[in-house]
């Protein structure tokens, strides 16, 4: 299937960049700091609080949600960096005439340049995952919470690449689409904020409300719904917004 190749090539194409591998190393430095320090604040606060409490949160319930958390926000912010140059700048440089011409299908276009940045968001959830599994050569660690929150942090980057991918199908100028993710995400983020009427409304529309409740290990379909809808709008959308841009050349 010509999206896997496509796939491959965006993918080879990040590490041609020192941008991929700056973002790599800063992530990894700044997630290992809140971490360590997440892991200090247990040792020497929650579990002398909390001693004695049957319910008390356990090393999972704040080390490993709360990295998580953190880690939800720092992908907010870098997620349009890696997705803003997917179409956009295709069409800045006029090559996307090509890619129209060449024998395969707009779905395996969108499809291998979404495949190609998730792969790499692929990587940071694996290398963030690793950080709480290293605690369990102290203690044990709870596995259902655990996949619950590599659940979570997988859809949660592979919505925001689909989001990514549809903006920067938008523009040709790729900051512009990075800056248009940014907020757009921001917005989704933030909208349950609102206490007015639609509250109900918008914290559906919430990515931090579905995201947070599946870090609590409380998996439903309302929220694995959600974020497969979401997938599928953006890539859809994405599919829909290139193969109009054929049809008027």
């Amino acid at each position: 299937m010509m999206a896997f190749t496509i796939a491959g090539r965006e993918f080879r194409t990040l590490f041609l960049s020192p941008l991929a591998w700056a973002i790599l190393g800063i992530i990894q430095i700044i997630q290992a700091f809140l971490f360590l320090v997440l892991l200090d604040t247990y040792l020497n606060e929650i579990q002398a609080r909390y001693a004695g409490f049957e319910q008390a949160p356990g090393v999972t319930d704040f080390i490993v949600t709360g990295l998580f958390q953190n880690a939800g926000i720092i992908l907010l912010m870098v997620t349009p960096l890696l997705t803003m140059r997917l179409i956009s700048e295709e069409r800045r440089n006029r090559t996307l005439s090509l890619l129209f011409s060449a024998p395969v299908s707009i779905a395996e276009i969108v499809l291998g340049k979404y495949l190609g940045v998730f792969a790499f968001l692929l990587l940071l959830v694996g290398m963030t995952t690793l950080m709480p599994l290293s605690l369990l050569s102290g203690g044990g660690l709870d596995y259902g919470k655990l996949a619950a929150s590599f659940m979570a942090f997988l859809l949660l980057s592979a919505g925001f690449a689909s989001l990514g991918l549809f903006i920067s199908a938008l523009t040709s100028q790729p900051t512009v689409a990075a800056i248009s993710t940014f907020g757009a995400l921001l917005l989704l983020w933030i909208i349950n904020w609102s206490r007015n009427g639609a509250g109900g409304v918008l914290e559906y529309l919430s990515m931090l409300r579905h995201y947070d409740r599946l870090l609590t290990g409380l998996v439903n379909t309302e929220d694995l719904i959600y974020f497969i809808l979401f997938i599928l709008a953006f890539i859809v959308l994405s599919i829909h917004t290139l193969d109009n841009d054929r049809l008027q050349k």
